[in-house]
């Protein structure tokens, strides 16, 4: 566990106590067995994007909440400078940068991901509502859509619905995209 994933699981459990939601109520809505749901709160599961997105919008939140525990509050303009952003770091093969975590109503996350080779090397597959456009800075990966796999190189693009469960894997060196999750 890191001390990351244990302070978003503690905010998870005040936002949830907050919202008078019981773990078994967020576990149903979010499709997770009760223990595993707990283990998110107890920081002993890593997050994917996937799970705080779904989370964020049961608990009526923003993203960046849950993830900073400090609330967007710029409503014309948010500024961030080459290689800044909101650093969201996990145990697994993905480092997200948030590019707009200052922002106050967002219809859309964007994030700068880097994905690194060799690291998770099982790829598992997840989904939230919404549509994303990914589009391909640097490397290559091969990503998953459902059943299908598509190999991806630098200026690749993909648009797709990200209700079907979808997951990228970086193939001979770290892969680097650009992600904005739209909300719907």
């Amino acid at each position: 566990m890191t001390e990351q994933l244990a302070e978003i699981g503690g905010r998870l459990i005040a936002l949830r106590d907050i919202m008078d939601i019981t773990a078994q109520k967020m576990a149903n809505d979010m499709k997770l067995s009760i223990g595993e749901y707990i283990a998110y709160e107890r920081g002993e599961r890593d997050f994917s994007f996937s799970f705080l997105y779904n989370a964020a919008n049961i608990l009526g939140v923003d993203v960046v909440d849950i993830i900073s525990g400090e609330s967007p509050k710029l409503t014309s303009c948010a500024l961030v400078r080459a290689g800044g952003g909101y650093d969201i770091i996990r145990r697994a093969a993905y480092e997200y940068k948030h590019l707009a975590f200052t922002f106050s109503n967002k219809k859309a996350e964007p994030f700068m991901v880097t994905v690194e080779p060799g690291k998770g090397d099982e790829v598992k597959l997840h989904s939230h509502e919404g549509q994303e456009f990914n589009y391909m800075v640097s490397g290559k990966m091969e990503f998953y859509l459902g059943d299908i796999v598509y190999e991806l190189n630098a200026g690749d693009s993909v648009y797709f619905d990200s209700g079907i469960p979808h997951a990228m894997k970086a193939l001979g060196g770290p892969a680097k995209f650009l992600a904005v999750v739209i909300k719907i």
